[in-house]
């Protein structure tokens, strides 16, 4: 017998339990089945028993497995009392990147819809890049950005859950000569220089994604730039370099300046909820709840036919989109 066992392992058990069907019990999860099964496998190799009996039909408990079920209510039961004692005595820090960025916020007015009685608070940490040491840490809860872009050893302390495909855009200067398309073919960009953060110790999933973007295109990044804190600060910078800005559809257009979508083929930026691993709060399943039901609602993981994302995204994000593109909406959002 171990000497420990984890509880994400019996709370796997407990859901397959109880709905008999591995999807179902994945999606009540908000997991990818194949996570599912593998933590249902990790528990049967640890106890030395075997729980569930499998055919191409039904699953059914074994007597092992109805006799660990009452076992590990109560053990989960007396989790879930611990980390709501604990998590009522503070808010759930969420992270939006930025003040005008859609997806988080409106995710965040999401759950706070569905969890009226718990306080979950917005931080603006301006790139994932420096939210995952802050989660780390245990000063912010979960953020929202490109989680494949993250440096490996990272990615191993962290989970996500795929929310969006955000098509980018460029936020140009209204005189630039490419502001007068209500769309830049990524080919106009050839031969000239963008801004895509180089040199934020913030940002650097999103300058990553530019690289891999503009790579044999003919598109330079620009190079490492001073810090710009404030958006006066940062239209000074733009105006004096006169580069476009890479940006995504819904960035607000700040004075003297335009958003347009790039095309041909359309950008997408991956947008994961990203939280740390054992992360514990009466609010979190409001907030995961919230972002797999705007995503189905609004049909934000559908790719354009054009559509590109790198193939590191591809491959890290292809599990999650897989379990949650057909989990059903929810009658809230619905009506």
């Amino acid at each position: 017998m171990p000497a420990h066992l984890d509880p994400r392992l019996l709370r796997a058990f407990v859901a397959v339990a109880e709905e008999l069907h591995f999807t179902r019990a994945a999606a009540r999860l908000y997991v990818a089945q194949q996570a599912l099964s593998r933590d249902v496998r990790r528990l049967e190799r640890e106890l030395g028993a075997e729980l569930f009996a499998r055919t191409t039909r039904q699953v059914v408990l074994t007597p092992d497995g109805e006799r660990l079920l009452p076992y590990a209510r109560r053990a989960l039961d007396a989790q879930d009392e611990l980390l709501a004692a604990f998590g009522q005595a503070r808010p759930l820090l969420v992270d939006l990147n930025s003040p005008g960025l859609d997806t988080g916020r409106r995710v965040l007015h999401r759950a706070r819809e569905l969890a009226p009685e718990h306080e979950i608070m917005a931080r603006y940490e301006s790139g994932l890049g420096h939210a995952a040491g802050e989660m780390l840490a245990g000063r912010l809860d979960a953020s929202f950005g490109r989680y494949a872009g993250l440096d490996p050893v990272l990615r191993a302390r962290l989970d996500h859950q795929l929310v969006r495909y955000e098509p980018m855009a460029l936020l140009l200067p209204e005189e630039h000569p490419l502001a007068a398309l209500s769309a830049v073919p990524l080919d106009a960009l050839a031969g000239t220089t963008v801004y895509a953060g180089a040199g934020n110790p913030r940002t650097p999933e999103w300058t990553d994604l530019a690289h891999r973007l503009f790579d044999g295109r003919g598109i330079a990044v620009s190079p490492p730039a001073p810090l710009a804190v404030g958006d006066e600060e940062f239209q000074r910078l733009m105006a004096k370099t006169g580069h476009p800005v890479l940006a995504v559809v819904d960035f607000a257009a700040l004075p003297g300046t335009v958003v347009r979508p790039l095309v041909d083929p359309v950008p997408l930026s991956p947008v994961s909820l990203v939280w740390r691993r054992g992360l514990g709060h009466p609010a979190f399943d409001a907030l995961r709840r919230a972002a797999a039901d705007l995503s189905a609602a609004e049909g934000w993981w559908r790719r354009p036919e054009t559509g590109w994302i790198p193939d590191i995204d591809e491959s890290v994000n292809s599990v999650h989109h897989g379990n949650f593109a057909n989990r059903p909406t929810s009658r809230a959002l619905r009506s």
